[in-house]
C-alpha cells in the first residue's frame, strides 16, 4: 500500500510540471507593436458561426448602443462603385499595416444616411466582417467571409429607409504591406 502511494506520489510530482507548461503554451498570446492578439468578443445571437482568427483590438470610440438584436446576416458580393456620390454625410478610416494581422476597430458614425460604401486603398484588405449597429439596437452583419478584395469602392450595405446608424465595428488585415479602410455614409 505504502509503495503504491509513493510511486503514485512521484508520478504526480514528474506529471505536474509538464502539465503546467502546456497550460502556459495555451495561454500564450501574440504581442505586436500595437497590441495583444486576442479572440474576437461578439454577443450571444451574433450569426457567424466559424473560428473568428485572433485579432489586435484597436482602441476607438465610446459605444453608446450596444447590439440589442441582430438581423439575419448579409453576404458581401463585392459590387464595385464608379465613383463616390458628392452626398456623404460622414466619413471614417483606419489604415492597417501587414504585420499586424488581424485587427478589430470600430468607426463611431451617430449620422443618418441610407448606404454605407466601403473604400479599400491603396493596397488589398483580407476582411472578416463588418458589424453595422443602429441606433435602435439593431445590427446588421455583413459576411466577408476572411476573403481578400482588392483596391476599390465597394458597396458595404443599403438601409433606403434613412437609419441612423451609431457605429461601424470591422475586422480585418492588410493583404499588402498596408492598406485603408475607409467607410463613407452617404445621404
Amino acid at each position: 500500500m505504502r509503495q503504491t502511494t509513493a510511486i503514485a506520489l512521484l508520478a504526480t510530482t514528474l506529471v505536474l510540471p509538464f502539465a503546467n507548461d502546456a497550460d502556459a503554451r495555451v495561454r500564450v498570446v501574440r504581442t505586436t507593436r500595437r497590441g495583444t492578439h486576442v479572440r474576437v468578443t461578439v454577443r450571444p445571437g451574433f450569426p457567424i458561426h466559424r473560428t473568428l482568427p485572433a485579432v489586435v483590438v484597436r482602441p476607438g470610440p465610446v459605444v453608446r448602443v450596444a447590439p440589442r438584436v441582430y438581423l439575419a446576416p448579409v453576404v458581401f458580393t463585392a459590387a464595385v462603385v464608379a465613383s463616390l456620390p458628392p452626398a456623404q454625410t460622414w466619413r471614417g478610416s483606419e489604415s492597417l499595416e501587414r504585420e499586424d494581422g488581424w485587427t478589430d476597430f470600430t468607426m463611431d458614425v451617430d449620422k443618418r444616411g441610407s448606404r454605407l460604401l466601403l473604400q479599400i486603398d491603396p493596397g488589398a484588405a483580407q476582411i472578416s466582417f463588418a458589424e453595422v449597429v443602429f441606433e435602435n439596437g439593431e445590427t446588421q452583419v455583413v459576411d466577408f467571409n476572411d476573403r481578400v478584395h482588392a483596391r476599390g469602392t465597394y458597396s458595404l450595405l443599403d438601409f433606403k429607409d434613412g437609419r441612423k446608424v451609431d457605429h461601424v465595428r470591422i475586422v480585418a488585415k492588410a493583404d499588402s504591406a498596408d492598406a485603408n479602410i475607409t467607410v463613407h455614409l452617404i445621404a
